[in-house]
């Protein structure tokens, strides 16, 4: 019960904190491309205003990288943008993978759990025989619980878990959306050539 235990205390840590960092308005800020547009038809793409505004999110490191290669033309443009948000992903998917091994091994504890419960039981049965019955059915009751704490930590866990690598997926299209929309912008209005 204590790795079963010290499981769920990960699992709930992992997904208040992903659910934390993974908001969209912290991520890819809906109007984090406007503010820069104007800050780039105010003719200050090079500013430290665009630096401040794109600082805190995922999607203005992407905006920042894209900004710094302009001059150098589209395909230089996304490719910085494109290995920007590379990083960004790995930033959101942080802690994911452990999120799912949670959810794959709770089961299996649980299990592991039961299995040396029922040993313990016919070891008792083995010793003292079967002369109460009660003892025998309380210890594969004692025994089974494990399976029972192992699924309750393993099934909030799997949901939790594909919800955030979805979370991720849906932020990566806005970013990428966005991104396209900056390389546009700045590509019309000539910060490419």
């Amino acid at each position: 019960m204590v790795p079963i235990g010290l499981c769920s205390v990960a699992a709930l840590g992992i997904c208040l904190e992903r659910l934390w960092a993974l908001r969209v308005r912290r991520a890819a800020p809906a109007g984090l491309l406007a503010d820069v547009q104007r800050e780039l038809e105010g003719g200050s793409a090079d500013s430290k205003r665009v630096a401040e505004l794109c600082a805190d999110c995922h999607l203005g490191r992407v905006f920042v990288a894209g900004l710094a290669t302009a001059r150098h033309g589209r395909e230089a443009m996304k490719e910085a943008m494109e290995g920007a948000a590379a990083t960004a992903v790995h930033d959101m998917e942080r802690y994911l993978t452990a999120l799912g091994t949670i959810a794959a091994i709770s089961p299996l504890l649980g299990l592991l759990g039961t299995v040396l419960g029922m040993i313990e039981v016919f070891r008792v049965l083995v010793e003292d025989g079967i002369g109460n019955p009660s003892v025998f059915a309380s210890g594969i009751s004692e025994a089974l619980v494990t399976t029972a704490a192992g699924l309750a930590v393993a099934i909030p866990a799997l949901i939790l878990h594909r919800y955030l690598l979805r979370k991720v997926d849906d932020l990566l299209v806005i970013m990428e959306r966005q991104s396209a929309r900056l390389v546009e912008l700045v590509q019309t209005n000539g910060g490419g050539q």
